[in-house]
């Protein structure tokens, strides 16, 4: 590995092409229309763009990267990412070589033949590595493209204090249009306009979510919204000023577990790094360790990554996860490198919906047709959290968690008092969060369990949640995802859609929780931005992870 970084080349003007005069309309609601990345193709553009054969390697293995270039010639650097990134491969002066990018590249892959091979060290650690792919532009500036791989741990007996990072790539993937659909918007389907139930792994990842720039927006409002003001997306708004995927704010490395890892490197913990893809097919790699962590976002589990977690506390595991969101089963295919899932279209259209596979209809966990709800792996569901803290979801709320129960181990050394607020001031609750079914008894919230949530789960601290945006009719509003998706929520949940059911479907709430489940443990702040905390040195949202975080890999809190 290189001993001496050179200044990485984000750092240089990128992606900054001759100014283009483009129409606009006034019924164009660049929010609510579908655009993504794919590449120019004009050979007087240079432009590079690559993938790698798999996710993740062991040490020693070969790297197979797949290149599409206009450029006559290009540089491939490797970078192991985190606290202080550092450079460990580079190749100069490869031949640029230009291959089409099929129609359905999105779904079926973009079949490139290989550009280049790295065989790894064989002693290389265990993490991220980010592939940077970069060309010079007539303007002087580069032209720059981001990939990565994971290196997976090869320590049969790690020591005790060094958990497993678990990286949430099944939902990295499910918010990748990257050649034009991804599970939310997209030029699938007989008129070109539908989402894509299967995406493939074997494509470019759109830009944002392996790289961002320092200072790049989040869902969350940046400031409450004063009255009668219009709600923001500033996601939106600054990826589509900045060229970068529209989805960028909701899953990613760059958005969500990279700053983790700057946290706890920097906190000198110990860790490895795998993909949720090693949890499907390598389950045994997490059994060697003390505890698994999950950050972030989490939003699309198979069922044999659930069961291996659940194996893995049942046995005396100790997981905590750190993140919200937990919703859909998908299925992988194809050794790994398609994932399918059809939420809400799963009852017309999956294919194991009248099948014995039935089990593994990609709806959501708590689908009546499925009844597999999430508090069974971590004490809390998605379908009873989601939105809060941008749009027209709860624009003014706390940003934080109220805390119930100040007494939890959680809380040892920390100083919290009944009612605190945990978090505001770095807006842990943001974007998408879980919770669960609840009732208060002298002034303690209990899980009802009318959500399937098991016996033994304990409510420590929580926030207002809800599904539909709450519209107000003010002068120019437009709004994102309005109330629509109530609706589905009551047809996920009671298996119809009536005034009652929508009236029930319509709020949630987010948690902090902990259970024990078999020998093992479960702790779960169900909050996909609690990395802010991290990130922005909040002082309690730091020392709950520190007493969790010790509590699992030393015994103690």
């Amino acid at each position: 590995m290189a001993k001496d970084s050179p200044a990485r080349p984000e750092f240089k003007p990128i992606n900054v092409h001759k100014r283009r005069v483009t129409a606009m309309h006034p019924d164009n609601a660049w929010h609510l229309s579908h655009w993504y990345e794919t590449p120019r193709e004009d050979p007087a553009v240079p432009e590079v763009y690559t993938y790698t054969d798999a996710l993740s390697y062991d040490p020693g293995d070969e790297v197979s990267f797949h290149t599409s270039s206009t450029a006559k010639t290009w540089t491939l650097q490797v970078w192991r990412d985190g606290a202080k990134p550092e450079l460990v491969y580079e190749a100069k002066d490869l031949p640029g070589q230009f291959h089409p990018t099929p129609a359905a590249a999105y779904r079926d892959g973009c079949g490139w033949p290989e550009s280049h091979r790295w065989r790894l060290p064989a002693g290389m650690a265990s993490g991220f590595y980010r592939i940077v792919s970069l060309c010079e532009l007539e303007s002087g500036a580069n032209f720059l493209q981001h990939h990565f791989f994971v290196v997976r741990p090869v320590d049969k007996k790690p020591p005790r204090e060094r958990f497993l990072l678990i990286l949430c790539t099944s939902t990295w993937l499910a918010y990748n249009d990257w050649g034009g659909a991804n599970y939310y918007d997209g030029i699938d389907g007989p008129e070109g306009k539908q989402w894509s139930p299967t995406l493939s792994f074997l494509r470019p990842w759109t830009r944002g979510l392996v790289w961002l720039p320092p200072g790049a927006p989040r869902l969350i409002d940046a400031t409450k919204r004063a009255p009668m003001e219009p709600p923001r997306y500033p996601t939106k708004e600054w990826a589509f000023t900045n060229g970068f995927a529209q989805y960028f704010g909701s899953s990613g490395w760059a958005q969500f577990e990279r700053h983790f890892v700057v946290w706890a490197e920097k906190e000198g913990y110990e860790f490895d790094i795998i993909t949720q893809n090693e949890l499907h097919y390598q389950p045994e790699i997490l059994k060697r360790y003390s505890a698994g962590v999950i950050v972030g976002h989490d939003e699309y589990w198979t069922r044999e990554m659930r069961d291996a977690v659940d194996a893995y506390v049942d046995g005396g595991g100790n997981m905590a996860r750190f993140a919200g969101n937990f919703l859909w089963q998908v299925r992988m295919e194809d050794d790994g490198q398609t994932q399918v899932c059809y939420k809400e279209r799963a009852g017309a259209e999956d294919p194991v919906r009248d099948t014995e596979r039935k089990h593994l209809l990609t709806c959501a966990w708590e689908d009546v047709r499925l009844n597999y709800p999430g508090a069974t792996t971590f004490g809390v569901n998605g379908s009873r959290g989601t939105y809060v803290s941008w749009g027209g979801f709860a624009p003014r709320g706390s940003r934080g968690l109220t805390v119930y129960r100040s007494n939890h181990w959680c809380f040892s050394g920390v100083d919290m008092h009944y009612g605190d607020i945990l978090g505001e001031d770095a807006g842990i609750v943001a974007y998408e969060v879980d919770g669960l079914d609840y009732g208060f008894k002298h002034g303690l919230p209990y899980a009802t369990r009318e959500d399937g949530a098991p016996e033994g789960i304990e409510i420590i601290a929580m926030c207002p949640a809800l599904i539909g945006e709450e519209q107000f009719d003010g002068e120019g509003f437009r709004y994102y995802l309005g109330d629509h998706a109530i609706d589905s929520r009551a047809r996920t949940l009671f298996g119809t859609v009536s005034e009652q059911t929508k009236e029930q479907a319509k709020y949630g709430s987010g948690m902090m929780v902990s259970m024990k489940r078999g020998k093992g443990e479960v702790f779960t702040a169900g909050l996909s931005e609690w990395v802010m905390g991290l990130a922005k040195g909040e002082f309690y949202t730091q020392a709950v992870t520190r007493n969790v975080l010790d509590r699992f890999t030393k015994g103690s809190a």
